[in-house]
């Protein structure tokens, strides 16, 4: 469970952008995508932004794009292990937030 805080403007409003994370994080954390992902621009105020769902073999990855702070709440859940490092590197990489904070929930 991760939460970006005060990404770049830009970057988490760009579908294409949030593509290419959601395809580089499936890669390097070692999963199988389950079809391509779905991203919808939807909600108003301050819940509008983007929302990413990549289903995986062993579970999924979700993720909200929130427009009016510039954070993202993403949750990467998976019977299979990987290392969280991974994702808050490709968080880093495709956002650039000012601060992260995640925690890991074993199941």
């Amino acid at each position: 469970i991760l939460t970006a805080r005060k990404c770049h403007p830009s970057s988490i409003r760009c579908i294409n952008n949030i593509e290419m994370f959601s395809r580089s994080l499936v890669k390097n954390i070692d999963m199988v995508p389950y079809g391509p992902p779905q991203i919808v621009l939807f909600g108003e105020g301050d819940k509008r932004g983007y929302t990413l769902v990549q289903l995986i073999m062993t579970s999924n990855i979700v993720a909200h794009f929130v427009e009016a702070t510039d954070d993202i709440h993403l949750d990467v859940f998976s019977c299979k292990e990987f290392n969280p490092k991974t994702v808050e590197y490709e968080v880093r990489r495709h956002f650039f937030p000012e601060e992260i904070t995640s925690q890991v929930v074993m199941r």
